[in-house]
């Protein structure tokens, strides 16, 4: 099977997140079949971008074909970041004949944002292919209840147009949230198109060592607390650290070293904060190749992951760093209000509802009181869960099982 995967924001362990693109990528390059992914050369969560002059560029990273679109850069999440969205989506209808000139098979639009589904459509048809939509984040939804923006707002009303669209004409709508179904159907989707794929876990990689200047900074921290917990990720609005720092000046939480790695739009308004608070136990630190995230987490006693209080969360998450914490087999705090916790299902941890800072202050005094033996066997199955069920190569056999014909007398799609 030749694909296409288009994906704004796609990346790779060179390049940094996301990384969903790539591993599937290369899974189904090992299972025999062709893999193209498209990608802008700007984006805003990876660590490096490709550097090239010429409107394109070609190159093949670890056997995955990668096509890197030029796009102008931006900062933040204004309206350079849309106009970034749209001008993508624009090169993407200028190489639509020669995307479908490779005659892909199967043209997946993947970017978070719904507006690929249009050239992605555009590029099947002309290629015969099917087209497969596939859900990160709810967008528009995402927007509307952590931005606060109007469904009336010009980009909302174009976005959801746009995943409108998506539902009506895929031939099969992959979603990395398990709560999805019922919002695609309220918006479109027919059938038997819906299936849940999410994000997973390379049981097979290699971990690399902490940046040696990373690891000096964790040992003098750790010297001055004797439980460290992790947080490993985006500081974004979405990523709900502010209760994380509040609740580390919680009586229950300050003997306990909070340490944060990672970037984004929100780091340096966190840090500001933890300054004001006059907080010794919050470590910030930058962050470090994907490869090395496991020998990182092996250096602390737990992590953490947060959600805010949104009902976006109803449909649910599929997180790459809890699936990592899980892998490193570290015990959890996990504060949401989601009808769909993995740290429960696995009981890996400790869940309390979202953006409670007692509830994260006494999750991390509890944890900390543990022996050590306690938080290993939390830690035991969190390993064990995430190993059965988020593997990569399972992930990425069961998303082309799902565009095979059905057995003969069942319908197709």
């Amino acid at each position: 099977m030749n694909i296409l995967l288009i994906n704004h924001y796609a990346g790779s362990p060179r390049h940094g997140m996301e990384f969903r693109p790539y591993y599937l990528a290369r899974e189904w390059i090992a299972q025999g079949h062709k893999v193209t992914i498209v990608a802008s050369s700007v984006s805003h969560i990876r660590q490096r971008n490709p550097e090239f002059d010429g409107p394109t560029l070609a190159e093949t990273l670890d056997g995955v074909d990668y096509l890197w679109l030029r796009t102008r850069p931006y900062q933040g999440n204004g309206a350079a970041r849309l106009l970034n969205m749209l001008q993508f989506t624009g090169l993407l209808y200028r190489h639509a004949k020669a995307l479908a000139a490779r005659q892909p098979d199967v043209v997946i639009a993947s970017s978070t944002y719904p507006y690929d589904i249009w050239p992605a459509r555009h590029i099947a048809r002309r290629a015969k292919a099917k087209l497969v939509y596939e859900l990160h984040d709810v967008w528009p939804l995402t927007p509307q209840l952590l931005g606060g923006f109007s469904k009336w707002h010009p980009m909302i009303f174009s976005m959801q147009r746009a995943e409108n669209h998506a539902y009506a004409h895929a031939d099969k709508a992959v979603s990395l949230l398990p709560g999805t179904e019922a919002h695609m159907r309220a918006h479109g989707l027919r059938g038997d198109k819906f299936i849940y794929i999410p994000n997973g876990i390379d049981p097979g990689a290699a971990p690399t060592p902490v940046p040696d200047e990373i690891r000096a900074q964790i040992a003098q921290f750790r010297e001055k607390f004797e439980t460290l917990c992790i947080y490993a990720g985006g500081h974004a609005i979405s990523n709900a650290l502010d209760p994380l720092i509040e609740a580390a000046s919680r009586p229950q939480a300050q003997r306990i070293g909070l340490v944060l790695v990672g970037s984004g739009v929100e780091k340096a308004r966190l840090q500001l904060k933890t300054n004001q608070l006059g907080l010794m136990n919050v470590l910030f630190l930058d962050p470090i190749p994907k490869t090395a995230v496991p020998s990182l987490l092996a250096l602390g006693d737990m992590a953490y992951i947060g959600w805010r209080d949104s009902p976006l969360y109803a449909h649910g998450m599929s997180p790459n760093k809890l699936f990592d914490y899980m892998l490193a087999g570290l015990p959890v705090v996990h504060s949401t209000s989601s009808p769909y916790d993995i740290v429960q299902d696995a009981n890996c941890g400790i869940s309390v509802a979202a953006e409670d800072v007692d509830g994260i202050a006494d999750a991390l005094g509890r944890l900390a009181g543990m022996t050590a033996t306690e938080r290993h066997q939390l830690g035991e199955n969190g390993r064990r869960f995430v190993q059965s069920h988020h593997a990569y190569p399972t992930l990425a056999a069961r998303f082309l099982e799902s565009l095979q014909p059905p057995p003969s007398g069942q319908q197709e799609f």
